[in-house]
């Protein structure tokens, strides 16, 4: 059904690639530093250590060592009980268990690292008769140590809940037979059977019963989706209520769940600039950290005259609270706490650079198909031309469109099913290519399509408000047709088709607007009518249409050049849907694909990918990097001021009298680090996107609700 009236110059293809290039074009992401995670089916989590180096038994041994400190000095410098000095030194060696650990591996790797300084720094402080400072030492860094931990294992949750999503059992058809089999070997075509409960083992499309499925562990969506025969269901989803018959899609090691995991594990391993920087640096600075407390120790002896002993600890406080413990963790705690909370609301980051630009994002770009519209053209009004039958004539045009396979045909029909509407009984029908279809229904003559073909058939008298009603839709940019049946009782009425906007479009520009974002600008392939009335309804700043890929990608280009002109040297961000939107995606700074779960391209092409149609996820995608940066930014801070004020405190004050004691700057040190990390976790506490008022987004494969 080729044939529809639009306005003048609209372009036909409301669901596919009106606004971008084919779905086979994927450009080359910009930064893919490691492979895939795996190329075959999801690794299983990586096995635990002994039950000795596990962060909760770390966490019990810092514990006592911390109580067995606390009494320790107290007996010994408050009571005066000189055998409590043991309770000291079992402290000390409680903390040395880890701490040697973590020494003797980096000294296997041959490096000098921050475990290497700890582990020095304790024994030597103990050597100098200061082995409460150095079990103090050693109890801060192994508590650090163990809370990092388990904060790490608390962002890693939800990645690694991926995992346990995928299906151990298959009910596939084989030799006539359904069989419980292993989901490694279902192969593109084979037919399956996913009962109620029970996760989908692969990507498939059903052929046979309708179910709802939830998704939410990979897509964040609150509401299960309704699906039915043709729709796509994902591995790892869990159908809820009827069984469903469906054919293999693709195999398990090629399915969104794999592809997905793949992704998340590269983002897991992958480095910020600024943490490339401190691990660049963080072995040169080591050393640099021991030599400067050697020096520290030779001046003070040798030079100023200080006694030996008081030199060696003025030198090992200076080494303590030199070392970047803060700094160094800093980053990864805070990178992968924010990509662990964007996981749970099905937003994917491809690692810290990802968010890195997300958060510098000053102006965005959306397409318009695909993204701030459904993608698919639907019945969203009936207009009877004055006494008609509403409803007769929407089975009228059912029952004509009912053999065709145009996406317009398919709105109406789907259309009138919504609408109760039952498909009248036509025969002798014929088509005219790009034009209609015509019949004969109760002895009259029918049609359906453009006013041209339909006029015979619509009665005199109906004419010329058929044609005034036609010429008011497509002002407001919207495509039509005309059904009519003839005879004693002719009838005609207008069918208005629309690409519906997605809920929460409006209210999600409006949140950009509130973030500082502009412009906010919709790029599409579509025609300037509809173009003009979807920005207006939007509140969008500026709009371009009837663009080809290549000029989608020449405007996000020089946006960036106007920004930087502007004084405004933020990233440029584009949204799209992840089919056609390739180039433009790769050109952005930070490209966006939303509601992407089963498109390669997306995957590929994008830095960020919402897992769900929910638009409110993109300012809050916005959101969650720009505190995640905020983070960061005061723990950098944080770190560097604890170490240029206590180590420039140790070295005067060991000179004015006013003498920093170990133990202060031991717990200034970790301190520090213990901050960094509880700073960081409180992104995992950052509230989820908003539902829009107006509604869920509508499902993956059905129509949006329509407008009265």
């Amino acid at each position: 059904m080729s044939r529809i009236e639009t306005a003048p110059g609209e372009s036909l293809a409301a669901t596919s690639l009106s606004g971008g290039a084919p779905a086979s074009v994927a450009a080359e992401p910009r930064e893919q530093p490691h492979p895939p995670a795996s190329s075959g089916p999801a690794a299983a989590p990586e096995p635990e250590e002994g039950w000795l180096w596990r962060p909760r038994t770390q966490l019990r041994v810092a514990c006592t060592a911390g109580a067995l400190l606390i009494v320790g000095s107290v007996l010994v410098f408050g009571l005066g009980q000189a055998w409590a000095m043991s309770l000291i030194w079992i402290s000390l060696g409680l903390g040395m268990i880890y701490g040697v650990r973590a020494a003797l591996e980096a000294l296997a790797a041959r490096t000098i690292d921050i475990d290497v300084l700890m582990v020095v720094g304790a024994v030597l402080a103990a050597a100098i008769g200061h082995a409460a400072e150095g079990a103090l030492l050693l109890f801060l860094f192994t508590l650090a140590g163990a809370l990092e931990a388990l904060a790490m294992s608390r962002t890693k949750r939800e990645i690694e809940a991926l995992h346990k999503l995928m299906p151990v059992e298959a009910i596939a058809l084989i030799d006539g037979d359904w069989r419980a089999v292993d989901p490694l070997i279902l192969a593109p075509g084979m037919r399956i059977r996913i009962r109620p409960g029970e996760r989908v083992p692969a990507d498939a499309t059903i052929a046979e019963g309708s179910s709802s499925v939830d998704q939410s562990t990979l897509t964040g969506e609150s509401l299960p989706r309704p699906v039915g025969p043709d729709d796509q269901i994902f591995s790892g989803t869990v159908n809820l209520e009827n069984a469903l018959d469906a054919v293999v899609l693709r195999p398990v090691a090629e399915s969104s769940l794999q592809k997905i995991l793949n992704l998340v594990m590269q983002a897991r391993e992958q480095r910020e600039p600024l943490q490339r920087l401190i691990d660049r640096f963080g072995e040169p600075y080591t050393w640099s950290v021991l030599a400067a407390s050697l020096a520290v120790m030779l001046i003070w002896w040798l030079v100023l005259g200080e006694p030996a002993a008081r030199a060696g600890y003025v030198a090992i406080t200076f080494l303590i609270v030199l070392s970047p413990c803060a700094i160094i963790i800093a980053t990864p705690t805070a990178t992968l706490t924010a990509i662990g909370r964007g996981a749970r609301s099905g937003v994917l980051f491809k690692g810290g650079t990802a968010i890195e630009r997300l958060s510098r994002t000053s102006a965005i770009c959306f397409d318009k198909t695909g993204t701030l519209t459904f993608g698919r053209p639907s019945l969203v009004q009936v207009r009877p031309i004055g006494w008609s039958d509403e409803r007769k004539l929407l089975g009228v045009a059912a029952a004509l469109e009912a053999d065709s396979t145009h996406p317009i045909a398919a709105a109406v029909l789907e259309g009138a099913a919504r609408r109760g509407a039952a498909p009248a009984d036509v025969s002798s029908v014929t088509h005219a290519a790009g034009r209609g279809v015509r019949g004969i229904s109760e002895g009259d003559e029918v049609a359906v399509g453009s006013y041209d073909f339909v006029e015979p058939v619509i009665p005199v008298c109906l004419r010329a408000r058929t044609l005034e009603m036609l010429q008011r839709v497509q002002a407001l940019g919207q495509m039509a047709s005309v059904v009519a049946a003839g005879g004693d009782h002719g009838a005609a009425a207008v069918l208005v088709i629309s690409d519906d906007l997605r809920p929460g479009a409006a209210r999600t520009v409006r949140e950009l607007h509130q973030l500082g974002i502009a412009p906010v600008r919709m790029l599409t392939g579509d025609n300037s009518i509809t173009a003009a009335r979807i920005a207006q309804r939007l509140g969008i700043d500026e709009w371009h249409a009837d663009l080809l890929p290549e000029d989608k990608v020449r405007l996000v280009r020089e946006i960036r050049a106007q920004a930087t002109a502007a004084g405004r040297p933020g990233a440029v961000a584009f949204v799209g849907d992840g089919v056609n939107d390739a180039p433009a995606l790769a050109a952005a700074d930070v490209s966006i694909a939303i509601g992407s779960i089963g498109s390669d391209a997306a995957l590929e092409s994008a830095d960020i990918v919402l897992l769900n149609d929910d638009l409110s996820t993109v300012p809050w995608a916005i959101r969650l990097a720009r505190r995640a940066r905020a983070i960061l930014k005061v723990n950098i801070a944080a770190a560097m001021s604890v170490i240029v004020l206590m180590s420039a405190a140790t070295l005067v004050g060991s000179r004015t009298g006013l003498e920093i004691p170990m133990a202060l700057g031991v717990v200034a040190h970790e301190g520090g680090t213990l901050f960094v990390v509880a700073n960081a976790l409180r992104l995992l506490w950052m509230r989820g996107p908003a539902k829009d008022p107006s509604g869920e987004p509508a499902p993956p494969g059905h129509p949006a609700p329509a407008s009265a």
